[in-house]
């Protein structure tokens, strides 16, 4: 019981981890990939985007180990849905370190354009909208569409079995339903990714995960029906 609850608690730690890591990056991030002089500016705060990317590495080694802890525990009552959350869970991260590697080679090409004496402003200006293209993709793809998916499946291991309680698990339903719509009608271009209709949609995934990672920390798993 005591290496379960020990578990639980690292899965909450990982959650909040990830939810702190997440935001700080997309902060860290503004000057390359906000404004339209962002070619300058982000040679000028180099530091300062590395450390977004460094956050990012964070995040996607808390997401990653969030599905490793919940693992055995999910498995335990359906094998293939928790073995989907793993493999969506991974596959999340992958996305999102691609966008970690689209952001640092926009780096690397804002240093170029600084450096450079003869500068073909039109050819810099085109590469680097390509690769603010691919991080806004993975943005959209990881966070949205793959989080929804492997929110879903372990909220639905969660109602079934009530290793935590039904409005947890219900509000997890409900939000990885929402931030996935949030992510198919960005994809169709019905809204833009950073909006209103994009945060409300997202709001309660992100709820359920904090909520969720505070009753891990302080309750753990109920695994005493289970016994």
């Amino acid at each position: 019981m005591n290496s379960n609850q020990t578990a639980a608690k690292i899965t909450g730690v990982l959650f909040i981890l990830a939810a702190v890591s997440s935001i700080a990056g997309l902060l860290l991030y503004d000057p390359i990939l906000n404004g339209p002089d962002y070619l300058l500016k982000g040679s000028e705060h180099a530091n300062q985007v590395i450390l977004g990317a460094v956050m990012e590495l964070i995040l996607v080694v808390s997401a990653v180990g969030t599905s490793i802890t919940m693992f055995p525990f999910l498995r335990k009552y359906n094998e293939t849905l928790a073995l989907g959350h793993l493999c969506f869970r991974f596959l999340e991260a992958v996305i999102i370190t691609v966008g970690i590697i689209s952001v640092l080679s926009l780096l690397t090409l804002s240093r170029e354009f600084t450096t450079s004496a003869a500068v073909d402003i039109s050819s810099f200006e085109a590469s680097g909208t390509l690769l603010k293209a691919i991080h806004d993709w993975t943005f959209m793809l990881g966070p949205n569409v793959m989080l929804g998916i492997n929110t879903l499946l372990y909220s639905y291991i969660f109602y079934q079995t009530k290793l935590v309680p039904r409005f947890i698990s219900i509000l997890g339903i409900t939000g990885s339903i929402l931030v996935l719509s949030a992510g198919i009608l960005e994809m169709f271009g019905v809204f833009p990714q950073l909006s209103v209709w994009g945060a409300v949609l997202s709001l309660p995934v992100a709820a359920n995960e904090m909520i969720l990672a505070v009753w891990l920390i302080v309750k753990g798993f109920n695994l005493s029906r289970h016994r």
